[in-house]
């Protein structure tokens, strides 16, 4: 495995949508998510993590070292599996294998990490683990994102949608020409901010989140909508990537207080935003506080 990160990053990730859903909420008939006391739109830590892994899945193409845990239609208990074959485990007598190795929750959980890129830098709950009675089942992962919020309170827009042809001739007499077929949701145009935290501790000591993986991380998430273009999600974009670095393994500043640098203002406050050129986002890399470093990726 390779050197674990020796820095603590604090990241935030301006993006946006233009007449798309960028997370829909299933509880709300798919509309896009909102905040219903300040009307801002949300889009979920998972959602965004979801995008990273497709991405790495989509780059590394199951290349060792970098396949996804989590991905569609893949049972979690299949992938478990590979870490009782590889250690030569029968896991309906996991009690007594940990009664001869006092490490095997070790073994199991770093063999998960150095095969499975997501749980290296997100963690995972790995419940066959759990289930048998194993302490490596629940992985803390380095790598977190917190919801991401609009700038300005969002007006999604409810579209009807039809088709211009029918599945049989009795459809044609019954229903007609066109249809209606349903309805779908936009967000005409929105700005998003999401903070992401990573911690060097946790890559020492539990995953061993490496620097190799920190720069696929940066790649991934500039690149997160490249390769998720959709009827839904057909104009979305990470606009900036600003990234603080911490000398130490702890990290020489509060979070809060770098985020605070970062200003996003709109152009003209009177004319709903139609694009990102009506925003201007200025960031005060001045006067750091000892020990931190700004880069801007994006």
């Amino acid at each position: 495995m390779a050197e674990p990160i020796k820095n603590r990053y604090d990241f935030e990730i301006i993006f946006d949508v233009e007449n798309g859903n960028p997370n829909g909420d299933p509880d709300a008939g798919n509309m896009p998510r909102i905040d219903q006391e300040t009307g801002l739109g949300l889009v979920t830590d998972v959602c965004l993590k979801r995008k990273i892994r497709n991405y790495v899945e989509a780059a590394k193409e199951d290349a060792p070292g970098y396949r996804i845990y989590i991905k569609d239609h893949v049972p979690l208990e299949r992938n478990n599996c590979e870490a009782y074959q590889y250690l030569g485990i029968d896991r309906k007598k996991i009690k007594d294998v940990k009664k001869k190795d006092a490490d095997i929750d070790l073994k199991i959980r770093d063999f998960m990490c150095e095969n499975f890129y997501d749980i290296r830098t997100f963690g995972a709950v790995m419940t066959t683990f759990v289930k048998a009675g194993l302490n490596c089942g629940q992985v803390r992962g380095p790598v977190q994102f917190d919801f991401a919020r609009s700038i300005e309170p969002i007006l999604p827009q409810e579209i009807g949608i039809s088709r211009v042809t029918v599945a049989s001739e009795r459809e044609l007499e019954n229903i007609g020409d066109y249809p209606m077929l349903g309805r779908k949701f936009i967000v005409p145009y929105a700005l998003y901010i999401a903070h992401g935290y990573i911690s060097a501790n946790l890559a020492r000591k539990v995953t061993g989140f490496s620097e190799e993986d920190l720069t696929l991380l940066w790649q991934a998430i500039i690149n997160m909508f490249e390769n998720d273009h959709s009827a839904t999600r057909g104009s979305m974009a990470v606009r900036k990537l600003i990234v603080f670095k911490h000398e130490s393994e702890l990290g020489n500043a509060p979070a809060y207080q770098l985020f605070e640098r970062i200003k996003v203002e709109k152009k003209d406050p009177e004319k709903p935003a139609r694009a990102y050129s009506d925003y201007t986002v200025t960031v005060d890399d001045t006067n750091l506080p000892a020990g931190v470093t700004c880069i801007q990726m994006v």
